[in-house]
């Protein structure tokens, strides 16, 4: 089992980063979730140009399924419970799992070391696919052509 001090988050992270706007419907975000077959959207607020971390947020599958129960009428900004946690390429998946730890959170937005731009996710299953010596693939769920 490799110990996860000697792993960085680049080599476990999901590339690319699925994002919305805060007036995203919960109904579209539940489109974006099913149909990319992820578990987290990031919420990008105001002004996209000079964004910094108090302007993301994140909207886990366990928000909007609470959003679901609640309000028919809900968006991305009201719906996003979830503390954002930012971790960097070069970190070790010891302290991304420390992060996700102390901060409740399964889902950690992943920033380029050296430009601070977004340039994935890592989740708690990217994780254990490290503990365990996998790789973990997503994406939309298969589809069958119509006949």
């Amino acid at each position: 089992m490799p110990a996860l001090a000697d792993l960085n988050v680049i080599r476990a992270m999901h590339p690319g980063v699925l994002a919305c706007a805060p007036d995203t419907s919960a109904r579209r975000l539940a489109e974006l979730m099913a149909g990319h077959g992820i578990h987290a959207v990031i919420v990008f607020g105001g002004d996209h140009e000079g964004v910094g971390r108090t302007a993301w947020r994140i909207v886990s599958d366990l928000d909007l399924v609470g959003a679901a129960l609640a309000d028919d009428n809900a968006t991305a900004a009201t719906i996003a419970a979830t503390p954002l946690v930012t971790v960097e390429t070069d970190d070790t998946l010891a302290r991304a799992a420390q992060l996700m730890v102390e901060n409740q959170s399964s889902h950690l937005l992943v920033l380029d070391t050296d430009t601070t731009h977004p340039v994935g996710i890592l989740s708690t299953l990217d994780i254990a696919a490290a503990v365990a010596g996998m790789r973990v693939r997503s994406g939309p769920p298969r589809r069958r052509r119509a006949r």
